[in-house]
């Protein structure tokens, strides 16, 4: 049959799924050509009906025949095209596979909190953006008072008010929190005695940068407060961290010093041996009862009852990067922030 004959050769020299739909619609659709055969077939004689319509069944099965064999055949091409194309010759050398690493600060500040935790404490986390009040005032440095030299502050403009430490709203300027300190009256309004808590985080100051300095750094606070409490505890857990750090061999020393939130202060230093020198690490002392009066007098405004008359506590706080520098020997502060690939290499895998 001649109709048969070219539908086959267009089946079979289809170049693509796509022509060999439209060849199955332009035979076998709705609309198709054999289809409006069928449909003819009501007007012919009886025995001529009969005799063309086993002819167009027959046309029909060797047309889904082929048309099932080309799209077979094509989708087999596509397949080994594909192969061919995305091959993968497995005995070339593997591309290596650099793993990830920590910050060297992250790195330095989970080993202190480890250190802490070990011995107890829990650590806890407080806002960046603070408000004067927690900041300044209940920890004992009123405005105008010349402490507040002591702190080169970012002062932000806008709003007035934070969250505080139970939800509510905190009054006052807000700024870019100079220290974790502001942590100390957060928790212990919202807790109440006894506790050991260490807070990790970001600060900022308004000053030059050089190799020691920058505008932002990391510190580590600690607050212990219960009944009891002296300056031996505090000492105490300086002396673990310092043997935690260098050694059985480590020892702690404390100068006076003075810090609006503690009374006495103190500047403490911890022995290295492996270098045969005193490291300065930061300041602590005992918590100044006037920070208790501040927060119990903040819980009165909050409805709380009072939770910090009769008890001492001992806080402290020291700079992560100075400890990074010499764990990691980095000469620059700057090298922590610079974002350069080379120096954070060195920290792929180290845990």
């Amino acid at each position: 049959m001649r109709e048969l004959e070219e539908a086959l050769a267009a089946i079979r020299e289809a170049e693509d799924l796509e022509a060999l739909k439209t060849l199955k619609a332009r035979y076998l659709g709705k609309k198709g050509l054999l289809t409006e055969a069928m449909k003819a077939l009501a007007h012919l004689p009886l025995e001529e009906r009969k005799k063309r319509g086993q002819e167009l069944n027959a046309l029909k099965e060797a047309l889904e025949r082929a048309l099932e064999e080309r799209a077979k055949a094509l989708e087999e091409a596509a397949l080994r095209e594909a192969l061919e194309r995305e091959r993968l010759d497995i005995s070339l050398p593997g591309v290596r596979l650099f793993p990830g690493g920590l910050h060297p600060i992250t790195l330095m500040e989970r080993e202190l909190v480890g250190i802490f935790q070990a011995l107890g404490y829990e650590a806890v986390e407080g806002p960046e953006v603070e408000s004067e009040l927690f900041n300044f005032d209940a920890l004992n440095i009123p405005e105008h008072h010349p402490a507040r030299d002591m702190w080169d502050t970012f002062w932000l403009e806008g709003a007035y008010r934070v969250p505080g430490p139970l939800g509510e709203e905190a009054e006052g300027r807000l700024l870019l929190r100079t220290h974790t300190s502001p942590m100390q009256v957060r928790y212990m309004v919202a807790h109440t005695p006894p506790f050991r808590i260490v807070v990790p985080g970001r600060v900022f100051r308004f000053e030059q940068t050089d190799a020691t300095h920058e505008a932002v750094f990391h510190q580590l606070e600690g607050l212990v407060v219960g009944e009891g409490i002296t300056m031996a505890h505090l000492k105490g857990a300086i002396l673990e961290l310092a043997q935690a750090l260098f050694g059985p061999e480590a020892r702690v020393r404390f100068q006076p010093v003075y810090f609006p939130f503690v009374e006495p202060g103190a500047q403490f230093a911890i022995w290295w041996p492996e270098g045969e020198k005193w490291l300065e690490l930061g300041g602590a002392g005992m918590v100044h009862p006037k920070v208790f009066q501040a927060v119990d007098a903040y819980r009165e405004r909050l409805g709380l009852p009072p939770a910090y008359q009769g008890v001492t506590g001992f806080a402290f706080g020291l700079g992560v990067e100075r400890l990074a520098m010499l764990r990691f020997g980095i000469p620059d502060i700057r090298y922590f922030f610079g974002g350069r690939l080379k120096f954070l290499e060195q920290f792929r895998g180290v845990l």
